[in-house]
């Protein structure tokens, strides 16, 4: 004996109006709050980067000097 799944039945989805477009997508509530949190991690993915560049022997190298030209007088 086999049992038979039944097949999925598709569900037609309502018309896409001007109207109902406005009520489905013109409430904006919180979309500045995700912006803020998107450039929240952005600026975080962009420190971490720069604290693994600063961490190198050879970046350290280069802002030492630097630093020590700059503060030589001659």
């Amino acid at each position: 004996m086999s049992v038979n799944p039944s097949p999925l039945r598709r569900i037609p989805l309502p018309t896409l109006t001007r109207r109902r477009a406005a009520h489905l997508f013109g409430d904006e509530t919180g979309a500045a709050t995700a912006e803020y949190a998107i450039a929240t991690m952005a600026a975080v993915a962009f420190a971490g980067l720069l604290v693994v560049i600063m961490r190198s022997d050879e970046v350290r190298g280069i802002l030492t000097d630097l630093v020590r030209r700059a503060l030589t007088v001659e």
